[in-house]
């Protein structure tokens, strides 16, 4: 089972390629950049991963991107975890990036995107790995300051396919960001936002009505409401579920308490993501592994998952069509 899962093709459709940022690279591109980390070691880096909810993970999280500064980072970041996921048959990513995190540091938004696009160019030539890139608003930001960033990413609309919505979800609803989210569509972003990790069933909602999502990352609590869920069903809405998050942050107390299969089950579009990989123990391998362990997902649920993850993908019909192809060879190869 272990082979079989890090075989299948799949793709990965919730990843923060700042959180793949693992304390080895960490260190040496601080050391780079002559920028002190606020631990002495690798070790008392990792001991610190240790985080009682979504708060204090982002507290580390936002001390992490400090050392990201020069272009030269945000591509070497990016190449790492593609590395890392062309080794576990991932045929397809969407990358969150979070510009905020470091244009208010001062680190224009152009170094950034174009870091990080040049690192999915090469992924392309060298892995044939297909990419998108979406950029999140930090919902704790002011509004204008996301309005602010939407219009810097204007002219990129070529390299970044949508927008999403990230960081503290409570107290931060998505109906604040109703006109923002208006404004993205607008310009032809695809648009994307997390809802219902710590934030009840109404952010779900919210997201679904007044942002206009097409899919719905995390999405875990949408269980708590029948008539959401039947919506979900209805619309096939896909939801990202990243399972060692879920339980590094404490939205589950066990991976066997964890209500996947049931989503699954229950006829929902459900997809398996690895979210912020350096800091929750895992890449998307691990977390479908993890899920299959404690949740006793049989092969057929692994390609039901992996399927879709294709089919909730922003990519055209022929490309779907193409990675679904792929898809099922693999599974007549390996009955």
């Amino acid at each position: 089972m272990e082979t079989f899962i890090y075989s299948i093709p799949k793709a990965e459709l919730h990843i923060h390629i700042e959180g793949s940022l693992e304390p080895e690279l960490m260190f040496d591109i601080g050391k780079r950049n002559n920028m002190k980390i606020p631990f002495t070691s690798i070790k008392e880096l990792h001991a610190a991963y240790k985080f009682s909810n979504l708060q204090s993970f982002l507290d580390i999280y936002y001390e992490g991107v400090r050392v990201l500064v020069n272009e030269e980072d945000f591509f070497d970041l990016t190449w790492n975890y593609l590395k890392k996921i062309f080794l576990q048959n991932v045929r397809h990513v969407e990358i969150f990036f979070d510009p905020q995190a470091h244009t208010s540091r001062g680190i224009p938004f152009k170094t950034v995107v174009t870091g990080i696009h040049k690192a999915l160019v090469d992924g392309q030539r060298h892995f044939d790995l297909s990419s998108k890139l979406i950029m999140c608003f930090l919902r704790d930001f002011d509004i204008d300051n996301c309005f602010e960033i939407l219009e810097q990413a204007i002219p990129f609309k070529d390299w970044i396919v949508g927008v999403g919505l990230d960081s503290t979800e409570v107290g931060n609803p998505p109906e604040k960001f109703t006109r923002l989210f208006q404004k993205a569509i607008k310009e032809g972003f695809k648009t994307v936002a997390h809802a219902g990790e710590e934030g009840g069933p109404e952010y779900i909602w919210q997201a679904i009505e007044k942002l206009d999502v097409l899919r719905i990352d995390h999405g875990v609590r949408c269980m708590e409401d029948e008539a959401l869920v039947e919506i979900l069903i209805k619309r096939q809405i896909p939801l990202t579920i990243c399972p060692l998050s879920n339980i590094k942050l404490n939205i589950f107390n066990s991976m066997e308490e964890h209500n996947l299969k049931l989503m699954h089950d229950r006829g929902l579009c459900v997809t398996i993501n690895s979210d912020d990989p350096a800091y929750f123990g895992g890449y998307i391998a691990e977390n479908f592994l993890v899920s299959q362990k404690a949740l006793n997902l049989s092969r057929n649920d692994i390609y039901e998952f992996a399927k879709n993850s294709f089919k909730a993908a922003f990519l055209n019909l022929a490309e779907k069509q193409c990675f679904l192809k792929e898809l099922d060879d693999f599974m007549a190869n390996n009955n």
